[in-house]
């Protein structure tokens, strides 16, 4: 890329030098000629393996740092689920009573007991605590399935980005060979003294900006390339290419189709379900309080000597009494209750933002489509008859330099414009999966034709 705007700026530099000195066998666009009639650039070459779209989110999904979190967190939540409905560990105790002061080894004339409890909790209680414990799973996997999600979406916008780049250098090698057309124009017209200093100073204005066009290009390629690599869990200066094409769809489905996928498929809307039910179930738990727990104790006991009954056992039972602390659990029903609300609202709260979500990114998807479709069937066509009508004008001398330029430029904004806003169609319909949680074949069956390939390679 350096070597290329270097050749320009050296062919800029000849042309001005040339143009200082007489007409004549000097041709001041001698350098323009040069530089247009050499083969044409292409982007630099990547050593490394070119990814395709399906690749690049296998290894997002296999390697990102993000996600591996997000699955320890499931592993950790997981961990604690056989744990949630188990029993309090049984207790063992040891007593001795009426041992002799006189002998406190004295054993024997001494009644010793051992003993083993276990609190049972009231009714409902462990089952409630496994279905908390079990929903906190599921909310974990729901947020990992959002992490997932949203790395696949960052790793497709990314890499249309990068797509973009590459196909902004392919789009500006092809307009080299228009630009050809009209040096070469401007060269026999300048052989018959017909070109001015004006068609002079235009032509190295225009390229120029074409010079500004690949350094916007190389920095956008650069950026894609390094989150990506991010993305993929490597080292961003990895060398990296990809390959692919852009589609833009027939039609796309209704907003009231994409509510009713995104209350089934997108995650965080899930997660936020899974939370709204683990604070139902924390209520339920909460109103448990006031089902005593139970404990239940036996023993042997072995009595003094000279009983005549020396060896006995006993049972215990108690019970705890939770209506006589009232004010405590009062608050705890009113804390989870309180817990139960917001939930609830941050459930009805994602949902209007999903829709919201839904209806803007399909707005403008839409409208990229029509932009597209504009370019594609309008305005490329129209750019490219007017450009051969301004060379075949310019040949004939019924036209200036300056309009063929105009002209030739019109053709170039006109073809990036084009592959920009099939890319940008594509980063909407990433938005797209991003608002329903649902990947591009799911959003195509709520689709009502047959996607329609428009790739920048199928020219008007």
């Amino acid at each position: 890329m350096k070597y290329l705007l270097a050749a320009w700026l050296l062919a800029a530099f000849l042309t001005c030098s040339a143009f200082a000195q007489p007409p004549g066998n000097n041709d001041p666009l001698a350098g323009f000629a040069a530089l247009f009639n050499a083969p044409a650039t292409s982007a630099p070459q990547i050593s490394a393996m070119a990814f395709s779209l399906d690749q690049a989110e296998q290894m997002a999904l296999a390697e990102n740092p993000e996600i591996r979190v997000a699955e320890r967190r499931v592993a950790v939540v997981q961990a604690h689920l056989p744990a949630a409905g188990a029993l309090d560990d049984p207790t063992a105790m040891f007593s001795g009573w009426s041992v002799p002061l006189a002998q406190p080894w004295n054993y024997n004339d001494a009644q010793n007991m051992f003993t083993i409890s276990q609190t049972f909790p009231g009714i409902g209680k462990r089952a409630l605590r496994n279905s908390v414990a079990q929903t906190n799973v599921d909310l974990a996997k729901a947020q990992l399935d959002q992490v997932r999600l949203t790395v696949r979406v960052q790793v497709q916008k990314a890499f249309d980005d990068l797509l973009l780049a590459e196909e902004e250098l392919r789009i500006h090698d092809e307009h080299m060979r228009i630009a050809r057309q009209s040096i070469e124009a401007a060269r026999i017209r300048y052989a018959a003294g017909k070109v001015s200093q004006q068609d002079i100073l235009k032509a190295e204005v225009a390229l120029t900006e074409l010079s500004e066009h690949m350094i916007r290009f190389d920095r956008d390629a650069e950026t894609a390339q390094a989150r990506l690599n991010t993305l993929l869990g490597r080292d961003p200066e990895t060398p990296l290419a990809v390959r692919g094409q852009y589609a833009v769809l027939a039609a796309l489905p209704s907003a009231e189709m994409l509510e009713q996928l995104a209350l089934t498929s997108r995650p965080d809307l899930m997660a936020a379900q899974e939370a709204a039910e683990s604070s139902h179930q924390e209520q339920l738990l909460a109103k448990r309080t006031y089902a005593p727990d139970f404990a239940v104790t036996a023993g042997y006991m072995l009595m003094p000597q000279g009983y005549n009954m020396r060896n006995d056992y006993l049972v215990e039972g108690s019970i705890n009494l939770p209506w006589l602390n009232h004010r405590k659990h009062d608050a705890e029903i009113a804390e989870a209750t309180a817990q139960m609300t917001e939930q609830d609202a941050e459930l009805a709260d994602l949902r209007n933002a999903a829709r919201g979500q839904i209806v803007e990114a399909l707005a403008e998807a839409r409208a990229e489509q029509q932009f597209a479709s504009l370019y594609h069937d309008r305005l490329l066509p129209q750019a490219e008859a007017t450009l051969q009508s301004s060379v075949i004008a310019y040949e004939n001398d019924k036209t200036d330099f300056l309009d063929l330029l105009d002209s030739q430029m019109t053709v170039i904004n006109a073809d990036l414009a084009w592959v920009q806003a099939v890319e940008a169609f594509d980063a909407r319909l990433a938005d797209l999966e991003m608002a329903t949680g649902a990947t591009i074949d799911q959003l195509q069956q709520f689709m009502p034709n047959q996607p329609q390939q428009l790739t920048p390679e199928m020219k008007p």
